[in-house]
């Protein structure tokens, strides 16, 4: 849906913690906005890691790369792309998510790759405020922000990832 034209190279890695209710996880999560600090800080360096190890394996540079996620995912994302002393993708992508607080972690809102953000407004797993504010934070410290909230629980809505398609090739020009 995102690389119709089939010229993209996608990988995606899965969460290394299987929690309750069940799936996949990159940390335990007691209260959002806020993940648990010692699952986060023992599964960010491996995923820092896998991405940092990405470029060698698939001859994509950074300044190629998308990073982007849903739910964890898209924390993941934030993270991973606005870590403090972490090199910079050439845009993120995150759907349903949140900028991480995490004592011990750190993001460095100072130089953003372009973002683009998408939000159910009836999200009731993480609340669409957290994509706002997310937005606000990003904008406020000069990012450009791609923002769209759409009549969706928390899911991902297939019209803007149609809408993705010419910010990804606009992102990648």
């Amino acid at each position: 849906m995102l690389d119709p034209e089939r010229r993209l190279y996608g990988v995606t890695p899965r969460a290394p913690l299987l929690l309750p209710p069940g799936g996949a996880h990159w940390y335990a999560l007691h209260r959002i906005g806020f993940p648990d600090r010692e699952t986060f800080l023992a599964t960010y360096p491996r995923a820092a890691a896998w991405l940092d190890a990405l470029p060698a394996e698939t001859g994509v540079g950074l300044d190629r790369t998308i990073l982007g996620g849903f739910s964890q995912g898209a924390v993941m994302t934030y993270a991973l792309g606005l870590g403090t002393g972490r090199p910079r993708p050439a845009a993120l992508v995150a759907i349903s998510g949140f900028i991480p607080t995490v004592e011990g972690f750190e993001v460095d809102l100072a130089s953003t790759p372009p973002v683009a953000i998408g939000h159910g407004v009836y999200d009731d797993v993480i609340s669409v405020e957290f994509g706002r504010d997310a937005r606000s934070r990003l904008e406020e410290a000069g990012g450009d922000v791609l923002y769209r909230e759409y009549l969706y629980p928390h899911a991902v809505d297939p019209h803007f990832l149609m809408e993705l398609r010419p910010w990804i090739a606009k992102t990648l020009a």
